[in-house]
């Protein structure tokens, strides 16, 4: 695995980390009854982003990590997963000497 594919592995992970914490303790201005002139109802009353965004990054990190150790270290590669066989065979490598 590349610096870069591990970015992006990383990225997508807290992306989709983040869409999956948002919602705990969330507490809408309707839930609250103090909707603010302008804003919808299910806007929340405290949306606690920062904080979020630390929970999802702790989160990733540590789903990040495992994701990368069984990659590094079960030898899994992109042809393990190409079920339509649509790459072309690996190179033949000369036998040791």
């Amino acid at each position: 695995m590349t610096v870069i594919s591990a970015l992006v592995l990383f990225w997508l992970i807290w992306f989709i980390t983040l869409q999956c914490i948002i919602p705990i303790g969330l507490k809408t201005q309707g839930e609250a009854g103090e909707t603010v002139e302008g804003t919808p109802s299910s806007a929340p009353v405290n949306p606690m982003i920062w904080r979020k965004a630390v929970q999802t990054t702790v989160v990733t990190v540590v789903i990040w990590g495992l994701t990368c150790a069984f990659i590094l270290w079960s030898g899994l590669t992109v042809r393990d997963i190409d079920f339509f066989h649509r790459m072309s065979p690996p190179p033949a490598t000369e036998p040791a000497k």
